[in-house]
């Protein structure tokens, strides 16, 4: 009777602990709800990307000829230059910086720094603002300037060496007299010109140059430069575009936090800033995630 009641007793404080446990009592992994959220909700998110890249290469690596992106991502704001993935460089640098400030406001958030917290915030979201500027030129370069769309891709590479043509169908010279030839892999890019109609009207086409292929199975065949894959365009606006809406979902985040965090809210309750470490462990998933869309998009 005893030992019936000693383990009664037992299994009943057994079951008071796990009670206390799930009750918040103790928090399982060491970690607060809003942190396992957040984990979650980024693994997810996670999956999502690698899914889109890896469509990404399977359809990069599947076709004969796909734009080089040291020759669609070359321009750089006030500079007619060509500067291969230097503008693209600068923007990772930026976004990867701004990870250096965020953690930056954590540490200040563990040691109770009110000052801190909001002085970092504000630099973060000056990155990540920053950012979303550069990408804003990069669209704007590529639509209004090279008119790529998610239809239709002016980009592309030769498949086979050959000689461009005039107009009459004779070889085309360049202006020191030598054949303007080019080689297999060499980039091109298809520009809009207006031009006249048979009803008098001008209309922007793309101007598409006649070739003649020398080499390859092609040899001896004419024809014209034909758009790019319409895959590159369709992928390029849709991931860097998502990724974009993560970082532009980060800032306003941010800015909602650092003004919470300058108003004392957090202070208040004496967590250690837990929002403002939420809030970080999001913006390093957005700063990760471009790493890898840098190396998939434009170095491949």
């Amino acid at each position: 009777m005893a030992e019936t009641s000693v383990t009664h007793a037992h299994d009943t404080h057994e079951h008071a602990d796990d009670a206390h446990l799930w009750e918040g009592g103790k928090e399982p992994l060491k970690a607060s709800y809003g942190k396992l959220m957040m984990w979650y909700f980024l693994v997810s998110d996670a999956f999502t990307f690698a899914g889109f890249l890896i469509a990404y290469g399977a359809l990069r690596f599947s076709m004969p000829s796909w734009p080089e992106p040291d020759f669609v991502f070359a321009s750089f704001p006030f500079v007619k230059a060509h500067w291969p993935l230097v503008f693209v460089t600068f923007m990772t640098f930026v976004l990867i910086f701004s990870s250096v400030t965020m953690v930056r406001a954590v540490q200040e958030g563990h040691r109770e720094n009110q000052r801190g917290v909001v002085y970092w915030m504000f630099l973060t979201i000056l990155g990540g603002a920053t950012f979303l500027g550069c990408q804003a030129y990069e669209w704007t370069t590529l639509i209004a300037g090279e008119n790529m769309t998610v239809k239709q891709n002016p980009f592309g590479r030769h498949i086979a060496d050959g000689i461009y043509l005039n107009d009459d169908g004779t070889e085309a010279k360049k202006t020191d007299g030598s054949p303007d030839v080019f080689q297999k892999g060499d980039s091109y890019l298809l520009h809009m010109h207006p031009v006249r109609q048979a009803d008098g009207t001008m209309k922007d086409e793309f101007i598409q140059r006649k070739i003649k292929y020398t080499t390859g199975p092609y040899a001896g065949q004419t024809g014209v430069q034909e758009m790019g894959p319409k895959a590159f365009g369709a992928l390029f606006f849709f991931i860097t575009g998502f990724h974009g809406f993560h970082v532009f979902s980060g800032v306003l985040f941010l800015a909602i936090i650092a003004i919470n965090a300058a108003g004392g809210v957090y202070a208040a309750r004496r967590n250690g800033y837990e929002m403002v470490e939420k809030i970080g462990l999001y913006w390093h998933f957005v700063d990760l995630v471009w790493v890898f869309v840098f190396l998939v998009f434009y170095l491949l």
